[in-house]
């Protein structure tokens, strides 16, 4: 069952066939068009875009002899990053990463790779892809890979992914320096919730990473007879990239937690500014209204009651002692 985002467009299988003298590229009409291509003496990339069309997804299943568990994983998007061995080829799944600029959100894609003796197929959920270099370099014999067998392929595959990452963070890292400037001038609510939006997103991220680093270990130590032991070097050169990864990720888990508590003391620090001018108000008028309360007592005998400048007097005194105790707080460095 595709558990995905419901959509009508129709499923795009592209097919790339090379060797190191031959390049070749269809966009076939028919999913069955491509299966008698990955019998040639070459290295076949089929790629697939689109896994909601279950029907078609089965029939690729039933050609190339796809266990029924890794179809499944393939329609049931979500899966954590995991390698399965299947003996006739490695079922490789993991998540790619992309930013989407006018939403500031990161959108997370599920790619499975199947690798097989001199093929790999690649299903995805939407068109497009980080793929595109990998594709320049086979259409202009470019690098090693046409030049290496489908295993050098699939870490391409797995590099492109993981390289990408990188970027997706650098715009994060944007994301934060801005918060922390907007933190410094002004902690609003809405400052609030995008800290802890971005705190979702990196425990997401953390949660794609991390079984990831897992993956790329077992690929440099697993014994199949469809890797060969020199592509184990551009294994740990992924393994190391995740590893920058991580080490990203937490970096930037501390800077939030502590972004946020700059924000808890920054809204503790203004609340006590406000209680401290209401506290030295409400200090000032507390002579001031006992003085009043005296003189609003309406006993007959009152020596100040008959004096013609008694009013003005009280007045007088009031704002000295108000003037008075503005001085002492002054000099106390309250204010």
């Amino acid at each position: 069952m595709y558990v995905g985002k419901k959509k009508d467009e129709k499923v795009k299988v592209t097919c790339i066939i090379y060797t190191s003298e031959h390049f070749e590229e269809q966009k076939v009409k028919s999913i069955d068009d491509c299966f008698p291509l990955k019998d040639k003496p070459a290295i076949t990339w089929i790629n697939v875009d689109g896994v909601h069309k279950l029907d078609k997804i089965e029939q690729i299943g039933k050609q190339l002899k796809i266990h029924p568990l890794a179809l499944e994983d393939i329609v049931h998007t979500g899966q954590r990053p995991k390698m399965e061995d299947f003996e006739d080829y490695l079922f490789i799944v993991l998540n790619m990463l992309q930013y989407d600029e006018e939403i500031s959100e990161i959108k997370t894609e599920q790619v499975s790779l199947i690798l097989g003796s001199n093929y790999v197929v690649s299903f995805q959920e939407d068109e497009g892809d980080v793929f595109g270099l990998i594709r320049e370099r086979i259409r202009a014999d470019r690098g090693r890979t046409r030049k290496m067998g489908a295993d050098y392929l699939a870490y391409s595959l797995v590099d492109a992914i993981v390289d990408h990452y990188f970027m997706v963070l650098e715009k994060v890292g944007e994301q934060i320096e801005d918060i922390e400037d907007e933190l410094v001038k002004n902690p609003t609510p809405e400052v609030l919730h995008t800290i802890h939006s971005l705190k979702r997103e990196l425990i997401y991220l953390r949660k794609s990473v991390w079984p990831l680093r897992e993956v790329i270990s077992r690929l440099e130590r697993w014994e199949s007879p469809l890797i060969d032991k020199s592509i184990d070097i551009y294994l740990r050169d992924v393994y190391d990239h995740t590893i920058q990864v991580i080490d990203a990720l937490e970096t930037f888990r501390d800077m939030l937690s502590g972004m946020l508590d700059i924000y808890l003391s920054s809204v503790s620090n203004r609340m006590n500014e406000v209680m401290k001018v209401l506290t030295i108000i409400a200090t000032i008028f507390i002579p001031l209204t006992l003085i009043a309360g005296i003189y609003g007592m309406n006993f007959r005998y009152m020596p100040e009651l008959e004096s013609p400048w008694g009013y003005p007097m009280v007045y007088v005194i009031m704002l000295a002692v108000g003037l008075e105790m503005l001085t002492y707080f002054r000099r106390k460095q309250w204010l």
